[in-house]
């Protein structure tokens, strides 16, 4: 083979290997650096890119979209000296290659070493509940100390967050427990409430409905009372109107007797003075001549027949302390007989108001 058509051949390689190496294309949300001779010289922006090849050195590319770092959970010592293990989670971006490149070694470690030593300095100024409840202030307190740290970097801390805080196991069981005993109160607390409000309804309704009970007997006692005055008065006022005779009222008496024995338990009851009265005037009704008619005016008045109606008087009386005699006790007949036979005792004031009542 020609050893010109050698030649040729690998120069025509090496141009093109050269012009390969001269043109660099950096896709979107990347960058690259690129030193000149040892030195920095410029960063290629996304697209198409042309450099010296064997002069400049273009150096891996650099992402520029924000990125998630995740480290693993780190043991921290609270203020009450109880350890925790936080997992958290770093949400940064890349905004200047160059400082990102020559200003740190490996941003990704130093940004997790600088995390963990500014958790423990927060973390170690709270107790373990201010701690589990203050993760708004770690996240903050954290994303302001980094991002003043790393900005000299060419690196955007945008977000911190506390991803997970395990206390120890024996403190999560007590937590347990507290969780538990609060939960217990809670309930029995609701529980009495509920038994106070239910007790208070029952109450309400039972004080309306006595009310309204109350009311009505009211209204019907009202109503029967009313009712019973209208009747009284209309018994005054037809009685009035047919001015009784005394003997009627006498005759009242005497029906009225064996209604007052009546009832098992009664032993002892007590006949007013009023029927002493009603029988004087009974016994006088039945002596005294009833008025004679035209047919009979003119017949002789016979002591016979006087004697006969005193008889029957007497007999009338009799029977009605016999039926009042069998429908009390004997204690009640036998002082009706004293009633009767024995003479009415005189009237005194008392008895005298009592009738005028």
């Amino acid at each position: 083979m020609d050893p010109l058509l050698v030649v040729g051949i690998l120069i025509i390689l090496f141009a093109a290997f050269t012009v390969l190496k001269a043109v660099r294309i950096v896709p979107q949300a990347r960058a690259r650096n690129v030193e000149r001779l040892g030195r920095y010289h410029r960063t290629l922006k996304p697209g198409l890119n042309f450099v010296i090849p064997y002069i400049d050195r273009v150096y891996p590319m650099i992402d520029l979209r924000e990125q998630v770092v995740t480290f693993r959970p780190q043991p921290v010592i609270t203020e009450d000296n109880l350890v925790v293990e936080i997992d958290n989670v770093l949400y940064f971006q890349v905004t200047d290659p160059r400082a990102a490149s020559y200003e740190i070694a490996n941003y990704i470690q130093a940004i997790e070493q600088l995390t963990v030593t500014t958790m423990r300095n927060v973390i170690g100024s709270m107790d373990l509940e201010k701690t589990l409840t203050s993760r708004d202030t770690i996240n903050s307190q954290l994303r302001g100390v980094l991002d003043e740290a790393t900005g000299k970097w060419g690196i955007r801390v945008n977000r911190v967050e506390v991803k997970a805080i395990d206390p120890p196991k024996t403190i999560k069981d007590a937590m347990e427990k507290q969780m538990r005993a609060e939960r217990d109160k809670r309930a029995a607390i609701l529980n009495a409430e509920g038994q106070r409000q239910s007790q208070i309804l029952t109450a309400e309704g039972d004080k309306q409905s006595r009310i309204l009970r109350a009311e009505g007997q009211r209204t019907a006692a009202i109503l029967e009372a009313e009712g019973q005055s209208r009747a009284i008065d209309q018994v005054f006022q037809a009685v009035h109107r047919n001015d009784p005779d005394p003997k009627l009222l006498a005759y009242q008496y005497l029906q009225v007797l064996p209604q007052l024995a009546q009832g098992e338990g009664n032993t002892f009851w007590v006949i007013p003075s009023e029927v002493t009265s009603a029988l004087q005037g009974v016994s006088k009704a039945f002596t005294e001549s009833l008025p004679r008619s035209a047919a009979t005016r003119e017949a002789p008045e016979s002591s016979a027949m006087e004697e006969e109606e005193v008889v029957k008087a007497s007999e009338a009386a009799a029977e009605a302390v016999a039926d009042a005699q069998d429908a009390g006790s004997p204690s009640g007949p036998r002082q009706l007989t004293q009633a009767v036979n024995e003479p009415a005792a005189p009237f005194t004031d008392l008895d005298r108001e009592h009738q005028e009542r």
